[in-house]
């Protein structure tokens, strides 16, 4: 299992809040670091252990310092982003992951339900390709 440099944020694919937060990533990532991959795809089957595959509930970030997931995904997401988010990703680790986790899982069991779900995972733009593993 290689590690590539750049982060690897894994998302359920055909969940729309996660779309969103794929969008909102790519938007903010001015100095693209980031690579992308559903949990659905290869890339992610290669990658991770089945049971983080078939978690969907789970957004995983894989670095070269080791995976995170739900908040502690989040907040690192948040870091790599610097400035003003950087900020907000300290303020969240404030929180005791505990606590963190139990927001972050309220907010993942009604995803579908508040977000949509999509029929297929999200396809990239051509300009957004590269950024994205098979």
């Amino acid at each position: 299992m290689s590690i590539t440099p750049h982060p690897i944020l894994f998302f359920d694919g055909v969940c729309g809040l996660c779309n969103k937060s794929v969008d909102f990533v790519i938007f903010r990532d001015k100095r693209q670091q980031f690579q992308f991959a559903p949990l659905q795809s290869e890339a992610a089957a290669s990658l991770l252990d089945s049971n983080d595959v078939q978690n969907l509930n789970t957004l995983i970030l894989k670095t070269e310092s080791g995976l995170f997931r739900r908040s502690s995904a989040v907040v690192r997401i948040l870091w790599y982003l610097g400035g003003f988010w950087a900020f907000l990703g300290a303020l969240l680790w404030i929180i005791p992951l505990p606590l963190r986790n139990l927001g972050y899982r309220a907010v993942s069991v009604s995803r579908y339900s508040l977000f949509g779900k999509k029929e297929s995972c999200r396809i990239p733009t051509p300009s957004e390709r590269a950024r994205f593993l098979d």
